[in-house]
């Protein structure tokens, strides 16, 4: 069993790398809170391991890669290849993937995913950042759903993959700048930035061109389309998980005004969501929830994404503010 130190440590992880998802989470009925705590922890150690910045040495890092999928799947790893809080957080990760029968195929896709950003930084069309993001983000989502206990998971999961989608679009589309400075990952397709005449040069010298708002400006068409899609699907949820949801969607899909805003500039600074801002959007869709306590109706009067008519018709938001 998942102990209270185990929690504690994945609690502590998502607190520190995640503030804008450790808001909503703390909004979880406990029974999926903490799972959610070491689910996040489980992901973010992987993910950190591919993110070093000093000292890289990917053989080194696909073996450790390697060591977490053996302890996630309930296998020993090679002894001493995990630090003490990687272990901690996987050895809670692999018991949680028992308890829910999380299967073994997510696990797998999952760190595959995580390998694939050793080897490969570009992607030249939506439909291989598509299959990338089949094991960085949708089965992130097939394992929340998991740990929810939907009653449909069928009718569910389609939905929490587009939404996972959406949210690690919107980070995509948030972190040009820290991505190809950092890393030298650049998540725009190909085909986008060829149609708009945008350089992998240009990302690195920061150049804001008019071809690079283009782009900016139909990714986020792109990832806008598949939030729609994705919360339609709340409503599967059980009915103690959906505000949560709703408002990760909500504030996630922020980042997108900000970018606005900011005229599609990426380059020059990371757009970022204040604290007082996470907290004016929680206050917000929860007075509409109380009222309304329809998934996508909230949606669209609390965010920035218009719904399906109304883009349709060229709006924004048609909603005033409450």
């Amino acid at each position: 069993m998942v102990d209270s130190t185990q929690i504690s440590t994945s609690k502590a992880i998502q607190q520190r790398t995640g503030k804008t998802f450790h808001l909503a989470t703390r909004l979880l009925p406990e029974r999926v809170r903490h799972a959610t705590y070491v689910l996040y922890a489980f992901f973010r150690v992987a993910d950190d391991v591919v993110d070093t910045t000093e000292d890289r040495d990917e053989d080194a890092q696909r073996a450790e890669l390697e060591a977490i999928r053996s302890a996630a799947l309930g296998d020993d790893p090679e002894p001493g290849r995990l630090d003490d809080e990687t272990a901690e957080v996987v050895a809670a990760f692999a018991e949680l993937a028992e308890r829910y029968g999380i299967p073994d195929e997510d696990v797998e896709t999952f760190v595959d995913a995580m390998l694939t950003d050793l080897e490969r930084t570009r992607y030249d069309t939506h439909e291989e950042l598509a299959s990338y993001m089949r094991g960085s983000a949708v089965a992130v989502g097939n394992m929340m759903v998991a740990v929810m206990d939907v009653d449909d998971p069928e009718s569910a999961a389609p939905h929490a993959a587009a939404l996972a989608e959406a949210f690690q679009l919107s980070n995509f589309l948030r972190d040009v700048k820290e991505d190809v400075e950092d890393y030298d990952r650049v998540y725009l397709p190909g085909e986008t930035r060829r149609e708009h005449g945008v350089t992998v040069d240009q990302l690195r010298g920061g150049e804001v061109t008019p071809g690079f708002r283009d782009a900016m400006r139909a990714e986020l068409a792109r990832t806008e389309a598949k939030y729609r899609e994705g919360v339609a699907g709340i409503a599967y949820l059980p009915e103690d998980c959906q505000f949560a949801v709703l408002l990760s969607a909500v504030l996630y899909a922020d980042h997108h005004r900000l970018i606005r805003e900011r005229e599609y500039d990426v380059l020059s600074a990371t757009p970022s969501l204040s604290t007082t801002r996470k907290l004016w959007l929680l206050a917000k869709t929860r007075a509409l929830w109380a009222f309304y306590s329809d998934p996508e109706y909230v949606f669209y009067r609390a965010s920035c994404v218009s719904s399906s008519a109304d883009h349709r018709r060229g709006h924004g938001d048609p909603h005033p503010t409450p």
